[in-house]
């Protein structure tokens, strides 16, 4: 292996910076094997063990990191009224820090009040349990402390000396000398009193600073953290966009800008809506007359940040403390209720008004995500479980090369409508099935769904097929799992049944409706009219009969044919009826050109009158070119077309071009009907670009 130089090597000189040499070239990293470098799960193991054995420093910055989020709007405006750098992310910081510490000392003096307050409370929570000892909670404990108690004593009595076989007594002792009964007595311990001498100066300062040095020094260490990287904020973008990836300059800031604006935008709000709600919930605390309800308050706001479990928890030790002042049960109650109306009403209405439906994480996501970061950094380390994943989650968004991120533990959907659809009926599960067509169809017409997502996922089935992955079993899962849908959906309208729900148009839209049905020639309305044949494919029969199902919901008499009726044996036998056109439908792949030309030409023989056209459902640049372009190709049908919106098209065009010469021959549906009208027919049908 050659070497190479790494993309991205600085220039000689930059005006205003000092000389700096260019990277070497990096010949080991070049030639260093893949097999070589460490696998991703010796990585992962040592990040994790990096991340727990250094938490002490690695939770500030954390901190450090989601407050530089938070901060930068108010860094930005500041920024705007032409402030230095400097000054502007000094007021910030400081404000910050004058906010915790004002939190901080609220804290304090409310725990404190709180412990002194703690004895009085002893009688009313006496009181309150020997009401529940006569009340039929009571009845209930004891009855079931007496039946543990029962259980326990039978256990003992089997194990008693009385029910053990008796033992051998033991040979009597001798009696003690006369020498050792006139011993003298030990002499009596004499008491001895420590006095210690009372505390120095140094040791009272270092009795009270002890137990908070450590969050001091943690204080510390976020808001220097925090400084620096408010103040290198765009050295430390450049740094990640190098990480990212620099090939594509452009794509890749634009990506870090957006992350890092949704981010903050994020945090910003979600600290808002965090705070607003401890702020209601201290003033309903304080109006029901919970004792210090601003240390409640301040409890709730901070929960809230652990997903699920917060609102829950904050709520517990405040109904305790009603419990312990009411010698009633309604102080409690009205705490219960207070969070049972506010919490559902923040995260079910003002949420999603503000910030989306979710946080973009998966359910699943965000409870392993608050186990993970329990276990490693602690009640901390719950505090930031959700915003560390978010970032995580954004990061791969937005970085190719930490993409698995999002597929873990974001809540967008693993596979692709079409990848669902196909391992569904892959699996055979026909209420599965069903269940991903209604969801899809409350945004998506029944067209739109048959165009995008079935057939690209029959396509993929075929092409699994062809290259022999498929079992027989499975294809016949597979035949019985679209025979099922297709009869489901017969019902069903092709239009829009929901909306999107942010006032912007579906992303789906339905087939063209062309005329309506009354304006159709009564000869395309007859059943039978339009012919939709179906491949020797195991999947074309379920093909012809989609389209078929959407063309009768156009108005149009339409008649799915099954391979077995055009086979070499039986299109004798094979009576067209009053048949305007037909179209071929089929999945095909390698091979399968000859088959449709051979088939065709069985049509053209069997019914001479009737124009035909062809549908290849596959990539245009695969079977249709082939097809096309093989000797006799696409000459061997009327038309060609490559999708199924095309062949709803063509069939639709040609019905309403035989009605407007309907018209303009005074309606005759006997001229309409003859031979040479019908071949007309057929050189009016569009063949798309390249047929």
């Amino acid at each position: 292996m050659g070497t190479r130089t790494p993309v991205g090597v600085e220039p000689a000189a930059r005006p205003g910076t000092p000389l700096i040499p260019p990277r070497p070239t990096r010949v080991a990293a070049a030639e260093t094997p893949r097999a070589a470098m460490a696998s991703p799960v010796v990585v992962g193991a040592t990040i994790i063990a990096a991340l727990y054995f250094g938490r002490e420093i690695f939770i500030p910055i954390a901190i450090a990191l989601l407050l530089s989020f938070v901060l930068t709007p108010l860094v930005n405006r500041l920024r705007r009224l032409r402030l230095p750098r400097l000054v502007a992310v000094g007021v910030s910081v400081l404000l910050t820090l004058g906010i915790v510490a004002a939190l901080a000392t609220l804290i304090g003096i409310q725990a404190a009040d709180l412990a002194g307050d703690v004895p009085r409370y002893r009688a009313t929570i006496e009181r309150k349990i020997n009401g529940l000892r006569d009340s039929p909670v009571g009845h209930v404990t004891e009855y079931v402390a007496n039946i543990g108690r029962a259980l326990h004593g039978g256990a003992k009595e089997a194990g008693s000396p009385e029910a053990q076989p008796a033992a051998p007594s033991p040979s009597p002792s001798p009696s003690p000398s006369p020498s050792a009964e006139q011993a003298p007595a030990a002499p009596k311990p004499v008491l001895v009193e420590v006095a210690t001498s009372p505390p120095g100066s140094l040791e009272m300062l270092s009795t009270v600073l002890t137990p908070v040095m450590h969050p001091l020094a943690t204080v510390g260490i976020v808001f220097v953290v925090l400084l620096f990287v408010l103040m290198q904020r765009e050295d430390l973008r450049d740094r990640m966009i190098r990480l990212a990836g620099s090939s594509d300059l452009h794509r890749t800031t634009v990506a870090i800008d957006d992350a890092a604006k949704r981010l903050s935008r994020y945090f910003v709000v979600q600290l808002a809506l965090n705070a607003a709600f401890g702020v209601v919930i201290g003033i309903g605390l304080y109006v029901i007359g919970v004792p210090n309800p601003v240390l409640w308050a301040i409890f709730a706001a901070l929960m809230r940040f652990v997903p699920y479990l917060g609102a829950v928890l904050s709520a517990i030790l405040p109904m305790a403390l009603a419990a312990a002042v009411d010698p009633s049960w309604n102080m409690m109650i009205a705490v219960a209720i207070l969070f049972v109306v506010l919490e559902p009403l923040t995260g079910q209405v003002f949420e999603p008004i503000f910030y989306g439906q979710s946080t973009g994480l998966s359910p699943f996501a965000v409870l392993v995500s608050a186990l993970f970061w329990t276990w490693l950094w602690g009640p901390v380390g719950l505090l930031l479980s959700t915003p560390l994943t978010v970032c995580l989650v954004v990061l791969g968004r937005y970085v190719e090369h930490l993409e698995f991120l999002d597929v873990l533990f974001g809540d967008r959907p693993a596979l692709t409508p079409v990848q669902n659809f196909y391992q569904r009926i892959l699996a055979g599960d026909s209420e599965e099935v069903l269940g991903h067509a209604e969801l899809i169809l409350q945004q998506c017409s029944l067209s739109s769904y048959y165009d995008d997502v079935v057939l690209k996922a029959l396509e993929l089935a075929a092409r699994d097929a062809a290259r022999g992955v498929l079992t027989a079993q499975q294809k016949g899962a597979m035949r019985s799992a679209l025979t099922e849908l297709i009869a489901d959906l017969s019902d069903r309208s092709d239009a829009v049944t929901g909306a999107t729900g942010d006032g912007e148009e579906s992303a789906c839209s339905p087939l063209p409706m062309g005329p309506a049905p009354e304006a159709l020639p009564a000869a395309w309305t007859r059943e039978g009219a339009v012919l939709c044949v179906a491949g020797r494919g195991f999947l074309d029969e379920a093909a012809a009969a989609i389209l078929a199902q959407i063309l009768e919901k156009r108005g149009l008499g339409v008649r799915t044919v099954p391979f077995a009726e055009t086979a070499s044996v039986r299109i004798g036998r094979f009576a067209a009826g009053p048949a305007r056109i037909a179209c071929v439908v089929s999945l095909a792949l390698d091979g399968e050109p000859t088959h449709l030309r051979r088939l065709i030409r069985r049509l053209r023989d069997r019914v001479p009158g009737v124009p035909v056209l062809l549908g290849l459902w596959l990539a245009q640049d695969d079977g249709a070119n082939r097809l096309a372009g093989g000797p006799g190709g696409a000459a061997e049908a009327d038309a060609q077309v490559g999708s199924l919106r095309e062949a709803v098209e063509a069939i639709l065009a040609a019905a309403q071009e035989d009605a407007t010469g309907a018209a303009a021959d005074g309606g005759s549906d006997g001229a309409a009907e003859s031979a040479p009208d019908a071949r007309g027919e057929a050189e009016r049908l569009p063949a798309p670009a390249g047929a």
